[in-house]
């Protein structure tokens, strides 16, 4: 706080302007108190609006902000305000020039900072006005350029509040020491949390407390929550939802996936994320979505509270015993859109889930005894996104798939599975990205994936049993006016198909690490990049046996070629010069000169120009 202190300490020939933001709770309206206290002797002119927001939604409540106002600082009781109108022009007659102390404490978009304060020009030089909000975003819009975020308590901080609260002493009494540590974590700083706590459980027994953190963390202190909750109930109808499936299911987890993922569900997570993060409801700290855990137990008690009693009419469900309850329970879903399972130990088999008919995604990881998922997944009409990860016991799945609405399937680390479903293409025309990894029991691929006629991205990384690409009854039509991106990286596959050359609208093509791959016998012709780095055994290259002697009729668009630590290949770098002229497009060849002399290697890079 010195730092602000010194900062606006200078500057007495210009008015100043303090922003003050951060999460609901956390300090704002303290700090700001501090801050108007320092300075109260110095001005004459002073007024500490406090709760503006809240004020303004009562019938004339701008009207007796305006009043308050003016009351304060010109000290007259009686003065009246009949309108907004008539007191913005009191605000602006009577407080001209007047060097003032103002603080505008929890401002949100709803209050126009005009009908208060007008402009800053209407008030006299070395003026300092301060505004506390928990909207970033906000302070964009008053051109509030010095600004300061409010956060957590640091532990040491948050103990001594705590206990000053809880034990009237600096230090837990002996007792409770491990009781006290458990509070802070779930307190996480916020001092709203750690003031009401302590207050709650101050001359309790020990067994209350054990007993009331353990109700807090399945139902949240109810004065905690509405504080907490004043931000979300700010926000419009699908930034709400955003917020809800963060808390429920993507706390930590990679924004870009995120986007991607709400995205396909039809929300606007481009902006919507942004305003999260300016209302300070979530953070993104290294790419990932970082929410407060009592932000996150607010907003899943948001979700408790559509049925408290009944599970299934929720909207959301995360918690393993509510989601056995609901599906050993339930025949019929009305509201049910996502459902995630991770880490339940105790989960061996996805029952029947033929009820869960308004389902959008369903996500299943690190699962580690499950062993079978009912032949019922491979039928819900409205799931838009199946991700099954990390379930090393899982063997069976659903023998064929009919999800008429699913854009992304994604299998991960599922090592024990042993057969990929086959798909009704006539039914899942929605389908655009399906991404298998590390799915080392799989030995082929259905040959009714080629008929998907949406899909655009498939990935088949580290499926070592896999030696053959399948062979569609679509070949010719469907599929290659659509698939984009190939990637089959780390697979066996030990002949990569003439019939490639099919897929008309292929760019991207991985094929690193394919150590069994000896012969790539023809490339699509709009090609762009092939990945072919690690391909240990590979000898034979496109159709002509001297390398990078391209028919410029077939690769119009090729620009990257990675051979890098392809042993076998000869190559010789005189031809390049012709390959310049012939390859109009043409950038860039990675690759290892093959050599009698082993421990040579040479990576070269030609660059075209013009």
């Amino acid at each position: 706080m010195s730092i602000i202190i010194k900062f606006l300490s200078v500057g007495v020939n210009e008015t100043r302007m303090l922003g003050i933001y951060g999460i609901g709770g956390v300090g704002k309206t303290n700090l700001a108190k501090e801050i108007y206290n320092s300075f109260i002797d110095q001005f004459e002119n002073c007024c500490f609006l406090a709760n503006v927001r809240e004020i303004s939604k009562h019938d004339y409540g701008l009207i007796r902000l305006q009043q308050t106002l003016l009351c304060e600082i010109l000290g007259d009781s009686s003065l009246n305000v009949a309108n907004i109108d008539e007191g913005i022009g009191l605000i602006k007659e009577m407080l001209w020039a007047k060097r003032v102390l103002l603080v505008f404490d929890d401002l949100d978009k709803s209050v126009k900072l005009e009908t208060l304060l007008g402009g800053c020009d209407w008030f006299g030089l070395g003026s300092i006005i301060i505004i506390t909000t928990r909207d970033e975003h906000l302070l964009n819009i008053y051109n509030v350029h010095l600004r300061y975020k409010v956060k957590e308590l640091d532990h040491d901080e948050a103990l001594r509040l705590f206990c000053w609260n809880a034990f009237k002493n600096e230090k837990p009494n002996h007792d409770f020491v491990e009781l006290t540590k458990d509070v802070l974590h779930y307190a996480g700083g916020l001092p709203l949390a750690l003031t009401v706590l302590g207050s709650d459980l101050y001359g309790r027994d020990i067994h209350y407390w054990r007993s009331a953190l353990k109700k807090y963390k399945t139902i949240p202190h109810n004065d905690i929550h509405e504080k907490l909750r004043i931000s979300y109930d700010g926000l419009e109808e699908s930034q709400r939802s955003i917020f809800l499936d963060i808390a429920c299911f993507f706390t930590g987890e990679e924004e870009e996936y995120v986007t991607k993922v709400l995205d396909g569900c039809g929300f606007f997570p481009n902006c919507d994320i942004k305003v999260l993060v300016d209302k300070s409801l979530i953070t993104i700290e290294h790419g990932k979505l970082i929410m407060h855990d009592l932000l996150k137990d607010m907003g899943r008690e948001i979700v408790r509270r559509e049925s408290p009693n009944e599970p299934e009419k929720r909207s959301r469900l995360w918690f393993h015993e509510d989601v056995r309850r609901v599906l050993e329970e339930t025949k019929n879903f009305r509201i049910l859109k996502t459902m995630k399972f991770s880490k339940c130990e105790f989960l061996t088999k996805i029952p029947d889930v033929s009820g869960l008919q308004t389902l959008e995604r369903l996500e299943i990881k690190y699962c580690n005894n499950l062993v079978e998922l009912h032949e019922s997944i491979g039928f819900l009409d409205k799931l838009v996104e199946l991700e099954i990860e990390n379930c090393e016991s899982l063997t069976s799945f659903s023998r064929s798939l009919k999800l008429r609405s699913l854009k992304e399937l994604i299998l991960r680390y599922c090592e024990r599975l042993q057969k990929f479903p086959e798909i009704d293409q006539r039914e899942m025309k929605c389908l655009t990205w399906v991404q298998l990894e590390h799915m080392t029991a799989i030995k082929e691929l259905p040959s009714s994936i080629w008929d998907l006629t949406g899909l655009r991205q498939l990935k088949i990384s580290k499926c070592y049993e896999v030696r053959h690409l399948p062979i569609g009854s679509q070949l010719l039509t469907a599929c290659y006016s659509a698939l984009g991106y190939l990637d089959i990286s780390g697979s066996n596959v030990v002949i990569l198909p003439e019939w490639i050359k099919g897929f008309v609208r292929l760019s991207v093509l991985g094929l690193h690490n394919c150590v069994q791959l000896k012969e790539i016998l023809e490339l699509p012709p709009n090609i762009e990049d092939v990945g072919a780095s690690g391909c240990i055994s590979l000898e034979s290259f496109v159709e002509v046996s001297n390398m990078f002697e391209f028919n410029t009729s077939s690769c119009r668009k090729l620009r990257s070629i990675d051979l890098n630590g392809c042993h076998k290949m000869v190559v010789n770098p005189l031809r390049f010069e012709r390959t310049r002229k012939n390859v109009l497009y043409f950038r860039e060849i990675r690759f290892q000169i093959g050599t009698t002399i082993t421990s040579w290697r040479f990576q070269i890079i030609m660059y075209v120009i013009g």
